[in-house]
């Protein structure tokens, strides 16, 4: 009787599931490019150039996110001690730059057009095309979507807010192409260039922002750091928490705090509390890399910049809970 081959772990299972949507995008990028590239020929119609060329610049995107979740993927070493997690966050700044170009050549060509209208030819390839474009987008989507739930990739998230940007762009192309072949209007062909054009240029603010945010090192949100600070109270042993620093380096979130310990326990009682603490996070947040220093209770140096959780004094004590013996949990830069 063989024995089944352990569960990955989870911070390994997200990089595999982001390996595989990475991959599925370029697929859906080249295919993409082929059909509209096709309809394009066929009709003359601004708006399927305006996508074709969103199109090209979102396999762009594409094979830099596949590139980039495999960078971030590997593990820590000697010159980048918290990991490659970031280049994630670089690839979303590369993914933003390539829509917020593709605006500004797509608003150009569409506001020409208006001035220069041209009639859209063999209307009804052009409309099955992006008809088909808008199954396959709407597809992809659907599978990043699960893809970013187990996950929380940000190239994902960028890659993600690209193709839904493009699934509203391309049901306004197709608008614009039946007004154009079919109600003798081209003028709405080239406004629907343009309508997609901002819509774009939207969509990549939020996507740079993000990567800013993830850059700059910004704060894990308040819901997530009062469900670290409860978790860590659970232990009546825990008298208080603060200096509690949060980030994201990729899809680890790093979680750095001090918690107030009773000053004569050993210190191999301290370790054993400092390792349940973890525990209890990790059971929260499985791809963590949690730091916990313990200070002494009533010997803490006082700090002004960051906020302190003290264990309400009118709380009664429980009975002290046992802390598990063994070796500290490791985190994935361990």
């Amino acid at each position: 009787m063989t024995t089944p081959a352990p569960a990955p772990a989870p911070l390994e299972d997200a990089h595999l599931a982001t390996r595989r949507i990475t991959r599925l995008s370029v697929g859906v990028a080249v295919v993409l490019i082929a059909m509209k590239a096709f309809a394009l020929g066929a009709s003359g119609s601004v708006s399927i150039l305006a996508t074709l060329a969103d199109s090209v610049l979102d396999l762009a995107a594409s094979l830099t996110t596949f590139f980039a979740v495999r960078w971030a993927a590997a593990p820590a070493d000697e010159n980048h001690r918290y990991g490659h997690g970031k280049g994630e966050a670089l690839s979303a700044l590369v993914q933003a730059g390539l829509v917020f170009a593709s605006a500004l050549f797509i608003a150009w060509e569409g506001v020409q057009r208006i001035f220069d209208p041209r009639p859209v030819t063999s209307g009804l390839w052009a409309t099955g095309v992006m008809v088909a474009a808008i199954a396959i987008t709407a597809w992809l989507v659907w599978m990043q979507t699960r893809a970013l739930k187990k996950t929380g990739s940000l190239a994902v998230a960028g890659d993600r807010a690209h193709y839904a940007a493009d699934l509203a762009a391309n049901v306004v192309v197709l608008i614009g192409v039946i007004s154009g072949a079919f109600l003798g209007a081209p003028g709405l062909d080239a406004a629907a260039g343009i309508v997609v054009a901002v819509w774009l240029f939207w969509g990549a603010t939020g996507m740079l922002k993000a990567a800013a945010d993830h850059l700059l090192d910004r704060a894990v949100p308040e819901a997530d750091r009062v469900a670290i600070t409860q978790a860590v109270l659970a232990d009546p042993q825990v008298f208080g928490v603060h200096q509690l620093r949060t980030r994201m380096a990729g899809q680890v979130m790093m979680i750095q705090m001090h918690v107030d310990l009773d000053a004569h326990q050993t210190l191999d009682a301290a370790h054993a509390i400092v390792v349940a603490a973890e525990n209890r996070v990790l059971a929260l947040f499985p791809t963590a890399d949690i730091l916990i220093h313990a200070d002494p209770r009533g010997h803490t140096r006082p700090q002004t910049d960051v906020p302190s959780v003290a264990r309400p004094a009118s709380k009664p004590q429980e009975p002290a809970v046992e802390a598990p013996k063994g070796p500290a949990p490791k985190g994935p830069w361990s």
